[in-house]
């Protein structure tokens, strides 16, 4: 079944879970022949065994696919069993039960540029899937609960009929071994910044539905999953927290951004390309002109924000890789609180790398009122793993006025968020 030879590199593996599925891998093994045939890429077959009764080593031997005996328990299992053992630069997934059409191999390769991980979906659009009645209803239901509950994009979470970048897979731990590994894979890729594609697939399975004792057990795994992951997936510092915050379905954190944004624009004011410093995954490089650059010390929201097409650089913002006086409008939002020693190191770079009369527009949380004080308390107690937390610095109109004046940058005007974020338009002296 391997299209290699010791000349022709592996690009893509499939990985087929199987217990007991001799009779299906003898169809579906000559169908996978002649679909990978057609790539003309070097591929391979992996079939993993749950110790199966049925012959199933002789057929896979039979048919040139690699045998490999599951590691452990359970789907999960399976697969990393696959993804470890594989030598491709992509992988893909699918069932041995004939549910997964070979043919369809050829749209999930050429769709493999458009994420990390690929979906053949039931439910995009084009998508369907002719299933009974109730397991229809609870794979929908199962979905939208996860899609709702986790600000998810993603329409069909539990397809396992995937291509993955291979290297996803690298230093990757999961807790889960069930179907509900595929969620849980799912959101892991999505918290190192990787990015999820779905193309529509037709779904015709051979079996019917399953046990009562198996659907309750997952039912079981998947309300864990989504306890964990609800946490991990609202934190800050998952990847696209900036992004979605901007388009939030809580009212309040939505116009909070947005007016930031807003009110960050307006003092820039600018028609040429500038550096926003700290960019994390706001929607806000995006509004920036054309040639922006997008600098944070976080890869994986970097990673995230690829699809921006603005460019962008990994750095410290104590360290700045741009020479003295380059540029001509820095923008830091939410960035100097961080900076420990009153954020000398990060204010001192600022003025190296501005030029003459350059334009500085910096956003704080101002600690010189109440406002802020009373947020950061009720986001302790709701926002798991808050940016507050790592507020080490706080500042008020006044203390900001006097750490920039000592850098030779003046305030000319400023603006407030509820009386609990400041944002300030300064500018560096002119060279006399």
């Amino acid at each position: 079944m391997t299209r290699s030879d010791s000349t022709q590199r592996i690009a893509l593996s499939v990985v087929i879970p199987a217990k007991n599925e001799g009779a299906n891998l003898e169809l579906l093994l000559p169908s996978l022949q002649e679909a990978l045939a057609g790539l003309e890429v070097g591929t391979e077959v992996l079939v993993v065994d749950a110790n199966s009764d049925d012959g199933t080593p002789d057929i896979v031997a039979s048919h040139g696919a690699r045998y490999l005996r599951e590691k452990g328990r359970g789907y999960g299992h399976a697969i990393l069993t696959g993804a470890h053992a594989a030598h491709g630069d992509y992988m893909i997934t699918m069932d041995a039960d004939l549910s997964h059409p070979t043919k369809f191999i050829q749209d999930l390769w050429a769709a493999r540029d458009k994420g990390d991980l690929v979906i053949a979906s039931r439910y995009v659009e084009g998508g369907g899937a002719d299933q009974p009645f109730f397991r229809l209803l609870l794979s929908k239901i199962l979905n939208a609960f996860f899609r709702f509950g986790l600000s998810l994009t993603v329409l069909d979470l539990s397809s396992g009929y995937r291509l993955y970048n291979r290297k996803v897979f690298e230093g990757l731990e999961i807790r889960f071994t069930t179907f509900v590994f595929l969620v849980e894979l799912l959101l892991k890729i999505m918290a190192r910044g990787g990015h999820v594609a779905e193309i529509p697939f037709h779904y015709e399975p051979r079996e019917e539905g399953r046990s009562n004792a198996r659907i309750i057990q997952f039912g079981i795994d998947y309300c864990r999953l989504f306890y964990q992951m609800w946490r991990i997936r609202n934190a800050c510092d998952f990847p696209d927290y900036d992004w979605r915050a901007c388009h939030s379905r809580i009212p309040l954190q939505r116009w909070w951004h947005r007016k930031r944004a807003g009110h960050i624009l307006d003092l820039a004011a600018t028609e040429v390309p500038c550096v926003d410093l700290g960019c994390g995954s706001s929607t806000l490089l995006t509004k920036l002109p054309e040639g922006s650059i997008g600098l944070d010390l976080n890869g994986q929201k970097l990673r995230f924000m690829r699809r921006s097409g603005y460019p962008l650089v990994q750095g410290d913002g104590c360290h700045l890789p741009f020479a003295d006086a380059t540029v001509a409008t820095l923008v830091c939002s939410q960035l100097i609180e961080h900076i420990e020693e009153a954020g000398v190191p990060l204010l001192d770079e600022l003025a190296r790398v501005l030029m003459p009369g350059g334009c500085l527009v910096l956003g704080t949380p101002d600690y010189g009122g109440w406002q802020w004080p009373l947020i950061e308390g009720l986001y302790h107690r709701i926002v798991p793993y808050p940016y507050t937390r790592e507020h080490v610095t706080h500042y008020d109109l006044d203390q900001l006025r006097a750490a920039l004046s000592e850098r030779g940058l003046t305030i000319e005007a400023h603006r407030h968020i509820a009386g609990a974020e400041l944002i300030v338009q300064c500018r560096k002296q002119a060279e006399e």
